[in-house]
Order: structure tokens, then C-alpha cells, then sequence
């Protein structure tokens, strides 16, 4: 009954607050109220190839469906991480979907001896797990549209599936790059899927033995928005370097494509909390808020369409947020 009473207040207060919303300067930082969202853990069974994908959602308050944002974690992570984002785009508006992708998951350290584990996440960093990660996504995305049509199921009906968008950070920009237009293996093969709408690339990267980017980025249609740092490195399993995150922007072909590039912001920068290889420097509280305004912007303009959100985007509403040395930039 509490419970209930919480949901009638906050529906309440995104009702009442509607009106005052359109009125007022657009701020991609806003909510309505300060909501803890519960979320909600599930599993996906992918029977074609024997894989059980774990998944946490964030729904909204509001129980129209809403656009869905999709979350793909980091070489080792799980989908308990990034919660700071979930909670903040499902209190925006939108059903918010971490994916967890066995064998690169925490599994890849966890199952290891403490001494062999950085070895073993090497390992984890693989084409194969790649691929299998690609795969994962469509799988979830049939198993949402199955549950948002089957009465009684938590999701029924709180999805807009025609409305999807993707992210992820390191391991996992790469996998929303690929759905998202970058082609694989040299520019021969393509996993881009059609549901994805726009992307946002946490940590992205360029092939590191592809030498012709322009053949692997050349088709990438949708919006695309790049967050990367001056830092973002992660040396301790040999993952890229900053000029190969700096690599992808350049050879982007233009139209709604963003990037930006946090002064000082470290791979953890992304995260919840520090990682392994840190430099032990305190955390930049603006690179998270940075984070927050910079992608909800992003899916605002691109999922839902809003025109505010749009001239914020492509205005100077950027540059109220970044810092002095921050670099943001758009084509």
C-alpha cells in the first residue's frame, strides 16, 4: 500500500509539474521528483543458443510506454553498474535496460585466481565474446517485445519499441558501435540492427588492426554521440589508448554526430566507482553531471523528438554545463 502511495505521488507530481515543465528553460538535469527507482531484475533466455542473459530495468514513473534505453557494461561488469544512469534517464522518462553478457561479465574475474585475473579479463576482451555480446542484444530485444504484449507480465505495455536507443561504456561501446552501423571484420560484415534508433558511445574505440576506418564507419546512419576523457585509458588489460578513443569521431560521416571529451576524465570516469588502473586523483564531480546532461539531451532530441531538446543540443546548452577545458564538438 506504501509502495502504491509513493507510485500515485510521483505520477501525481510528473502530472502536476507537465505544464510547468513546457514553460520553463530546458535542463536536461531536471526530474520532477527525487526518486529512488527500484529496479527490476530479470532474466532472458536465448534458447537458440543455450545463453541466459541477465537484465536490470529502470521503469518511469509514468506507466505509458515509454522509450527504451538500452545499457551494454564494460569488460568485467555487470548489470548492477551505472546505476547513477538508469536512475536518472528512467526518472526523464524512460524504461532503461542494463544488459549483462556472460563470459565478459564480472564472471571473466571473479571465476579466476586473484593472482591470474587480469590475465583472465584479457582473455574475456575477445572477438568471440564480441560477437556473442552482438548476438545478445536482439535476443533481449525480442524477449521486451514478447513481454510488453503478455498481460500480467511487469513490462506489459510500459514499452515503446519503435523508440529504442543504445549504450554502453568500453567493451560495451564497442558492442552498441557495431549495432549501431560500425561494420566488422575490415568493413565486410554489418550487425547494425534497425531497431536501434540512436547511440551513445561511453569509452568508444576504433579497430585496432582495421587500417581503413573510413570503409568501417562510412555507413553509420544513425545519431551517434562519443564521451570519452583525456585519461581513458585502461593499460592494466591492454585496452585502447586515447588517440584510438579520438580516432572515430573524425571519420564519422556528418549528421547528428556529437563528441565530447572530458578534461582529465579517467575510464572510471563512466562508472560508479574507481577501477583498477585508476591513478588514485579524486573524481571530477561535473564529468558525472556532465555525463547525465550531455546523454539525456541526447535522447531527448533523438528518441522523443523534443524540439527543445534539440536546440539545447545544437545551441550553446552544452557549454553550460562543460568546463573551460572540456571539448565538445558536433557535425
Amino acid at each position: 500500500m506504501f509502495l502504491r502511495l509513493l507510485q500515485w505521488i510521483a505520477i501525481s507530481a510528473l502530472i502536476l509539474t507537465s505544464g510547468l515543465l513546457a514553460a520553463q528553460p530546458y535542463d536536461p538535469l531536471w526530474v520532477p521528483i527525487p526518486v529512488n527507482i527500484r529496479p527490476l531484475d530479470l532474466d532472458v533466455r536465448d534458447e537458440q543458443r543455450y545463453r541466459i542473459l541477465p537484465i536490470r530495468v529502470y521503469l518511469p514513473a509514468v506507466t505509458s510506454p515509454a522509450a527504451v534505453v538500452l545499457f551494454s557494461h564494460g569488460l568485467g561488469g555487470s548489470r548492477v553498474g551505472n546505476a547513477f544512469m538508469g536512475q536518472h534517464w528512467a526518472a526523464r522518462g524512460y524504461a532503461v535496460v542494463f544488459l549483462q553478457h556472460p563470459g565478459s561479465d564480472a564472471s571473466a574475474w571473479r571465476d579466476a585466481a586473484r593472482l591470474q585475473r587480469m590475465a583472465a579479463m584479457r582473455n574475456a576482451a575477445s572477438a568471440k565474446n564480441l560477437l556473442a555480446r552482438v548476438k545478445d542484444v536482439p535476443a533481449v530485444l525480442d524477449q521486451l517485445q514478447r513481454w510488453n504484449q503478455l498481460a500480467g507480465h511487469p513490462l506489459a505495455g510500459r514499452l515503446d519499441l519503435e523508440r529504442v536507443g543504445m549504450s554502453g561504456h568500453s567493451f560495451g561501446a564497442l558492442t552498441t558501435q557495431v549495432l549501431g552501423g560500425q561494420r566488422y571484420k575490415q568493413g565486410r560484415v554489418s550487425y547494425a540492427d534497425p531497431r536501434i534508433k540512436a547511440a551513445v558511445m561511453f569509452s568508444p574505440s576504433s579497430p585496432q588492426k582495421d587500417g581503413n576506418l573510413s570503409a568501417t564507419f562510412d555507413e553509420v546512419a544513425i545519431a551517434w554521440l562519443l564521451i570519452t576523457g583525456t585519461k581513458d585509458t585502461s593499460p592494466m588489460i591492454g585496452g585502447p589508448d586515447v588517440a584510438s578513443r579520438l580516432a572515430v569521431f573524425p571519420t564519422l560521416p556528418p549528421g547528428d554526430k556529437y563528441e565530447l571529451v572530458l578534461e582529465g576524465a579517467e575510464h572510471s570516469a563512466f562508472t560508479d566507482r574507481a577501477l583498477p588502473g585508476d591513478s588514485g586523483s579524486s573524481r571530477n564531480p561535473n564529468h558525472h553531471r556532465a555525463i547525465l546532461a550531455l546523454s539525456t539531451v541526447f535522447w531527448d532530441a533523438n528518441l522523443k523528438k523534443s524540439e527543445a531538446a534539440k536546440k539545447w543540443l545544437n545551441g550553446d546548452g552544452p557549454h553550460s554545463i562543460l568546463e573551460a577545458a572540456d571539448r565538445w564538438q558536433k557535425k
